[in-house]
C-alpha cells in the first residue's frame, strides 16, 4: 500500500478517536460515583481536554501511598480525601480508609473557586465525595473522573484480569503517568533528602 495513503488513513483514524473522545461521559450508573455538580470525564476524555486546555487542574484524591506506590498522572496535584488507616477489611476485601481532616483546608490552599478541576481517585468514589465537596464550597467547574486512575475491575472468570482493575482507568487508557514525585504537586507527601 502506498506510504501516503496509510499516513492519510492513519491521521483519519486518529483524528476520528480523538474527536469522539469529547463526548462528556453521561451520569455514572453506580450512585457512589455521582456527584451534586453533574459533571463526569472518563479518563481519556480528561487527558484530551487537559491537552486542549493545560490550564485545567488535575487531582489526585488517593492516599499518598497510593499516588506514590501505584503511580500517578504526571500533572496530577495529590491532596487525600481519605488516608489508608494501614487496615484491610476482610470482609469488604479492600483497604480501610479515613477521613483527611485537612482535605478542605488543603484544597482551598491550592485551587481558586473558577478553577477548572478534574479530580480523580482509584475507580470514581472517592473522586465523587471530593467533587461534592469542593462543590458545596461553591467550586461549580468540577469533574469526577468516572473510571480514576486505576479503573474499574474486569468481571469476567474465563479472564487472567478478573478482578483486576485494567478495565479503563487513567493508568490503562494511554494517558501519561508515572512513578516519579514532583515536590511542587505533592504539598501533603512528606519527603526526605534530596
Amino acid at each position: 500500500m502506498n506510504y501516503r495513503i496509510v499516513t492519510m488513513i492513519t491521521a483519519l483514524a486518529l483524528f476520528t478517536s480523538f474527536t469522539n473522545v469529547y463526548a462528556d461521559t453521561s451520569t455514572p450508573e453506580n450512585p457512589k460515583k455521582q456527584t451534586l455538580a453533574g459533571k463526569y470525564l472518563n479518563a481519556q476524555e480528561a487527558y484530551y481536554k487537559w491537552l486542549q486546555k493545560k490550564d485545567i487542574k488535575v487531582l489526585d484524591v488517593r492516599s499518598a501511598a497510593e499516588y506514590v506506590l501505584t503511580g500517578h498522572a504526571t500533572m496530577a496535584v495529590n491532596i487525600p480525601v481519605r488516608e489508608w488507616t494501614g487496615k484491610y477489611d476482610m470482609a469488604k476485601k479492600d483497604a480501610v480508609f479515613a477521613e483527611n481532616p485537612d482535605f478542605l483546608k488543603q484544597f482551598k490552599a491550592r485551587f481558586k473557586p473558577e478553577d477548572e478541576i478534574f479530580m480523580m481517585c482509584r475507580s470514581g468514589s472517592r473522586g465523587a465525595e471530593a467533587v461534592n465537596i469542593a462543590f458545596k464550597e461553591g467550586y461549580q467547574n468540577v469533574w469526577n473522573i468516572v473510571d480514576g486512575f486505576e479503573g474499574d475491575k474486569v468481571r469476567d472468570k474465563d479472564s487472567y484480569f478478573d478482578g483486576k482493575r485494567m478495565r479503563n482507568g487513567w493508568k490503562n487508557s494511554g494517558a501519561p503517568w508515572t512513578y516519579d514525585i514532583n515536590p511542587e504537586l505533592t504539598s501533603t507527601l512528606p519527603l526526605v533528602g534530596k
